[in-house]
């Protein structure tokens, strides 16, 4: 098979104990999953989940110990950090059952959904999709992937994001409104999850704005941390 120009090479995470890499399919984003974040958004309440995407080429893959670098984004002036812990699929399906959702997780790691918060609320207001405040280049830093066997017990974990060493963002995943396995449920009924998926599971309340400079440290309880720094 031959291309007009060599195509771009695939995009892969890493992983922990591992010289294979993991490569990625699709990245899934829950919209509003800790309620204490839903109310600093300006809602309440356990709505249904709603999801959105980001591209693979957005990632900024980090390996355990290093620190990655993510350039400030262009036409904001509000750049915003969410730490949430992601799951790495690792069998696909449709109509996944929250009881049967653990067989399809390869592993988890930590990663950051950084938003373009006032472009994003510019699209709330207009009733247009938030693609420009949420999928944007280098938008979804993440750090290696721990596998499921050595993760522990991830839906009882802390959750934190230091910037600066100073506490932003810290939480429980056990306060998901809607948990791993019933998110794996509810998506796979909307998309056939294909090994490769990641999904970024929402973000504890806290959120808020980042300037260059400043270096960022996301934590999941078990998983390898996450540590970014915001350049020029």
């Amino acid at each position: 098979m031959s291309f007009v120009f060599p195509p771009a090479p695939p995009v892969s995470v890493p992983v922990l104990g591992q010289a294979d890499r993991f490569p990625v399919h699709r990245i899934y984003c829950v919209g509003r999953n800790y309620e204490e974040h839903a109310k600093e958004m300006g809602f309440t309440g356990r709505e249904p989940p709603f999801f959105f995407l980001k591209p693979t080429d957005s990632l900024v893959v980090v390996d355990a110990g290093e620190t990655g670098h993510m350039p400030y984004p262009s036409l904001t002036q509000n750049l915003h950090h969410e730490i949430e812990l992601v799951v790495a699929i690792g069998r696909g399906g449709r109509n996944i059952a929250a009881a049967d959702a653990a067989q399809h997780i390869f592993g988890y790691a930590v990663g950051l959904d950084m938003t373009r918060r006032d472009l994003q609320n510019e699209m709330k207001k207009q009733g247009r999709p938030w693609c420009i405040g949420k999928a944007f280049d280098h938008s979804a830093p993440i750090g290696p992937i721990t596998p499921l066997s050595q993760a522990g017990n991830v839906n009882q974990a802390e959750i934190s994001l230091q910037v600066n060493g100073a506490d932003r963002q810290r939480s429980n995943v056990a306060k998901l409104i809607w948990n791993v396995a019933e998110t794996i449920e509810h998506l796979s009924a909307a998309w056939e999850l294909q090994p490769g998926d990641l999904i970024y599971t929402g973000t504890p309340e806290g959120v808020a704005a980042v300037v260059a400079g400043d270096v960022l440290v996301g934590q999941v309880d078990g998983l390898a941390p996450l540590n970014i720094q915001i350049t020029k």
